[in-house]
């Protein structure tokens, strides 16, 4: 068996069981935790005895943060590559599997923790669970799979503002927006969860197998917006707001963005101001 530094990972009475292992770092995922949830979870294809996988956070307190910040502040337009290649290599991973992906959610899913539990076919949660978007706050774009997946699943207009606003929320109100699957007491969490492990498991594997596979058809039709995603998103890596925004959680305070909407301002202001002098030297007739 595999020994990983970011992860548990165990196969028992047909059912994988992934674990983020960050609890002091709130299950946020670097690199390595990206390769190696996408190893642990591609090496389920080798064993037909696996009827689903559970995707799980260590700890108390979280499912996942999303992206290490110490990680990210490292990426810039040259190598961003290296990360948004990992962040689309996992989601296909999941997607691409031939057996069901269940998110059990405990604590804070943020940001690209919320969008790994995107990528999963259906998500249980504890009633301490709570769910956002935060890249607005922090400089980042949720583009793989937020801005995807939210219109589709709870709609328009309450995903741009789950987005544009950061909004989150709790569990109870994750499910009444068709969120999330199901929200139980925080000691249940585990054992509702291996109720639904127990149901797949008593269903018909080349039936689930297609049937995945239709569910995702018209979803897989958004791959194009996921590469497009992944263009934006270099873009953003390494720039002074996305700096900005993750030194200021990091240092727990506000970011201070409105200066980079003066700085707009003024490069705007002296733009108009030398087409006005252009056009007024311009010769009459």
């Amino acid at each position: 068996m595999t020994t990983y530094a970011d992860i548990l990972f165990e196969v028992k009475d047909g059912v994988a069981w992934l674990t983020i292992n960050r609890p002091r770092a709130q299950n946020a995922f670097r690199e390595q935790s990206l390769d190696e949830m996408i190893h642990a979870l591609r090496s389920t294809r080798e064993d037909p005895s696996i009827a689903c996988a559970v995707v799980t956070g260590a700890g108390d307190t979280s499912f996942s943060a999303g992206g290490d910040f110490h990680a990210m502040m490292r990426l810039n337009r040259a190598n961003a590559h290296m990360w948004n290649d990992r962040m689309l290599g996992l989601a296909m991973t999941i997607r691409g599997l031939p057996i069901p992906v269940i998110a059990m959610v405990n604590g804070w899913c943020m940001g690209g923790g919320h969008e790994l539990a995107l990528w999963c076919d259906v998500v249980i949660a504890s009633e301490n669970a709570v769910f956002g978007q935060t890249g607005a706050k922090v400089g980042a774009c949720p583009t793989v799979g937020a801005t995807q997946y939210l219109p589709r699943m709870i709609g328009e207009r309450l995903a741009r503002e789950m987005i544009f606003l950061a909004r989150t929320f709790t569990a109870r109100e994750a499910v009444e927006i068709g969120l999330i699957n199901k929200v139980v007491p925080k000691g249940e969490l585990l054992a509702a969860t291996r109720q639904w492990c127990e149901a797949i498991k008593g269903h018909s594997p080349q039936t689930l197998r297609a049937t995945k596979k239709s569910l995702n058809h018209e979803s897989d039709e958004l791959y194009a917006s996921w590469q497009h995603g992944m263009e934006l998103l270099a873009n953003i890596w390494g720039t002074e707001e996305s700096l900005e925004g993750m030194q200021a959680f990091l240092d727990k305070r506000k970011p201070d963005f409105q200066k980079f909407r003066l700085r707009g301002k003024q490069e705007l202001d002296r733009y108009l101001g030398a087409l006005a002098r252009d056009e007024n030297r311009a010769p009459a007739g």
